[in-house]
């Protein structure tokens, strides 16, 4: 049964009837002892709703009666937040359920359809990734997965973050060389990429590994993923000894720096005292800022940690902070979607965690623990997630600045799953194609990261050509990061338009970089400040953000500071090549011969003017040396 009845003077009723439910007409003034009378005592779900219709709050309660009434007391009894509530609310809805189950779902699908305003509402509600492998193709490929997981193959995970599961393949790909690449490029090779190159892949597509070793290769990155390490490292071992006694040296030496690699990431990603499955959620409020703190551990090893924000949980205490979260993160509409753990360990004590924990082993078809009272290494997690939820807050306040507020709207303007941890910019500088140089700059949420900037002098290429020049400086920058493992950007931006862009594009395609979102940042039609047009991979027109925008300001700041680097570098090499004789770029001619060139012809324009007879009379000027410098001066001129 659903019961509307408004409680302001105005008479404003709150949403449409339930077709099957009986609607009571409001008096002219309310009568919270007759609206009370007609609620029943069974669990169910209320919303309170404003005079425009909009959920402000949904609750549920385990008997309704109650649990509304408390609303209407003395409002010196009520606290700051109800009051306030009180004060915006002109109606009620009421579902009656037949169990606290059913209100725990239906109350988790309305905060989650509404948003209200008064709840604690998970804001990074997005779904988590995954690493998948194409187990039944011949040469089967690593990728990275987020969404519902229809395709043939195994999936791992869920990981924490995008970031944590780049670092998984990365390690995949230097561990077992597997290609990550899609199947239309993989069908399309005539030679070796990149990839092979750098030693992350064993080149499947031109058939340099046979169908059986590329197998083994796949068959371990599983093992790995299933976390048994353990045993493969011993089959390894055993491998290694083997091909030892069979004087096969360089194959042993393979099998020694596997295991060397294995021992090293085993050092980084396992978690000692566990096999299971466990997640480890912590919370932290303080100064009108929540976090939730997520580690996922997955077979024994750490999948990575995830900071999420709560938004309208400023007075909230960290019990209040959980009780939200949970149902929120872990029951979905579609009932499996979200990949589920046998243990919950909490760092506060919830009270009533019964239902909760009954109703999310009902979706995930087993058993789920949720405990905070633990000891050993489970207490030693809790600890680990709360001393982090600590810090993230910390780190919260302390970037609750307008750099921050720049962030979040970047993320709002790019649809990003979460506000982008580190930026690089590119830009490329020349005068009529002299001394092209490209810079490349790095922010994060607390400015710009000058240690990380990075500049690269373009050679080879036709004078002016920028996508060249581009091109260049994004493959050299990613290349060394693949091989160094080092951190990749969550966001690309190139100072440029869609051309610009595509270079770029195609650069992390060839190097099988995924998860780094991309934007050209081009000037408009008045090439004025205000006006920039952005362009995505993902959208056929520019975005055009307002002059106005928080996100354009931080773009624009981004963009002029590589710009700025870029022209220092170009100026900086401009000089010293027009600081530099022409004799001393050629070959063969040091001090000594330059010294007699300059004596015998009184300077360079002596030098300019003379032909190769004129040059061979110096001492020490053979004839090669002589069309040498002749040469020279001409293509300088």
């Amino acid at each position: 049964m659903r019961i509307s009845l408004p409680w302001a003077a105005h008479g404003t009723v709150g949403g449409s009837p339930h077709p099957y439910s009986t609607v009571e007409q409001p008096p002219a003034r309310f009568d919270a002892t007759s609206f009370l009378r007609t609620l029943s005592n069974d669990p169910g779900v209320y919303r309170l709703v404003d005079r425009l219709g909009r959920v402000l709050y949904v609750g549920k309660a385990r008997n309704l009666k109650k649990r509304v009434a408390s609303y209407f007391r003395p409002r010196e009894q009520l606290s700051p937040k109800t009051r306030a509530l009180m004060s915006h609310a002109t109606s009620a809805e009421v579902t009656v359920t037949h169990t606290e189950t059913e209100a725990l779902l239906l109350e988790n699908n309305l905060i989650k359809e509404h948003r209200p305003r008064y709840n604690i509402v998970l804001r990074d509600d997005k779904s988590f990734p995954y690493i998948h492998v194409t187990t039944d193709d011949a040469f089967p490929r690593l990728s990275f997965h987020r969404g519902a997981r229809r395709s043939a193959g195994r999936y791992f995970g869920p990981f924490a973050s995008a970031g944590a599961t780049r670092s998984t393949l990365n390690q995949l790909q230097k561990l077992f060389r597997i290609r990550r690449c899609e199947d239309s490029y993989y069908e399309n090779r005539s030679r070796p990429c990149l990839q092979y190159q750098i030693e992350r892949c064993t080149a499947p597509c031109v058939g340099l590994v046979d169908e059986r070793a590329y197998g083994e290769d796949v068959r371990h990155a599983i093992m790995f993923l299933e976390g048994k390490s353990e045993e493969m490292i011993e089959e390894l071992v055993r491998r290694m000894e083997s091909s030892s006694c069979a004087l096969e040296f360089e194959r042993a030496a393979r099998y020694r720096d596997q295991i060397a690699n294995l021992r090293k990431v085993q050092t980084r990603q396992y978690v000692s005292g566990t096999k299971g499955n466990v997640d480890v959620v912590a919370a932290c409020a303080r100064g009108g800022v929540s976090v939730v703190e997520l580690f996922v551990i997955r077979n024994g090893q750490s999948l990575g940690s995830r900071t999420m924000r709560l938004a309208h949980g400023a007075d909230a205490s960290e019990s209040e902070l959980l009780h939200a979260f949970l149902p929120q993160h872990y029951l979905s509409r579609s009932g499996r979607e979200r990949s589920i753990p046998h243990e919950i360990l909490l760092s506060h004590s919830l009270p009533g965690l019964d239902v909760l924990e009954r109703t999310i082993g009902e979706q995930a078809g087993r058993k789920v623990r949720i405990r905070s009272n633990v000891r050993g290494d489970r207490a030693r997690w809790i600890a680990m997630a709360a001393d982090n939820a600590e810090l993230a807050l910390q780190q919260r306040i302390a970037s609750r600045s307008n750099l921050r507020g720049q962030f979040d709207a970047l993320q709002e303007l790019f649809d990003l799953e979460q506000v982008p941890a580190r930026i690089e910019c590119f830009d490329v500088s020349h005068t009529g194609g002299e001394s092209a140089v490209a810079s490349c700059v790095v922010f994060d949420q607390d400015g710009a990261r000058k240690s990380d900037y990075r500049r690269f002098n373009i050679e080879g290429i036709s004078a002016g050509d920028d996508y060249a020049a581009l091109r260049t400086s994004v493959e050299r920058r990613y290349a060394r990061l693949r091989r160094e493992d080092a951190v990749l950007p969550d966001l690309l931006l190139i100072d440029g338009g869609r051309g610009q862009l595509k270079q770029a594009a195609d650069v992390l395609a060839d190097l099988q970089i995924s998860g780094v979102a991309m934007a050209g940042i081009a000037k408009g039609a008045s090439r004025k400040p205000g006006f920039e047009q952005i362009f995505v991979p993902e959208h056929a027109k520019p975005i055009v953000p307002s002059p106005d925008s928080a996100a354009l300001h931080l773009i624009q700041r981004i963009r002029d500071e590589a710009h700025r680097f870029a022209i220092a570098g170009h100026r900086n090499r401009r000089g010293r090549a027009r600081r530099t004789s022409v004799l001393q770029q050629i070959p063969g001619i040091g001090a000594r011969r330059r010294q007699r060139l300059l004596s015998e012809f009184g300077g360079l324009q002596g030098i300019a003017r003379a032909g190769v007879e004129d040059l061979m009379r110096v001492r020490g000027i053979s004839r090669n040396l002589a069309l040498a410098v002749y040469e020279a001066f001409r293509d300088a001129s």
